[in-house]
């Protein structure tokens, strides 16, 4: 493309940057997700139900934005960790057993 700026790159092989980038852009979708999935906890929790459009308006409190910035920035740098190539396995949280048990 004319006037186009050229690609970052990352990788000897151009299509692993492409990855990259779409590894990056699922990543985007997912930590949006999960903060809407956040708010819509707070929310039910607040209020019991909810109208439509009060999710869109929704915004967190200060320590609640804090609280997902930080989860927000543990995602970027474990994708960061795992494109570097320092991916270890995490294993199950410390508290499976009690989430999970009957």
């Amino acid at each position: 493309m004319t006037g186009a700026d050229p690609e970052q790159t990352f990788f000897k092989d151009p299509a692993l940057d492409r990855a990259l980038a779409m590894i990056m852009a699922l990543a985007a979708e997912l930590a949006v997700t999960k903060d809407r999935l956040r708010a819509l906890e707070v929310l039910l929790e607040k209020v019991g139900t909810i109208s439509a459009g009060a999710l869109d308006a929704y915004r967190p409190e200060p320590v609640e934005a804090a609280a997902l910035a930080v989860d927000r920035n543990a995602l970027v740098q474990q994708l960061i960790e795992a494109a570097k190539g320092n991916q270890a396995s995490l294993g199950a949280p410390a508290d499976t057993e009690k989430r999970f048990a009957q």
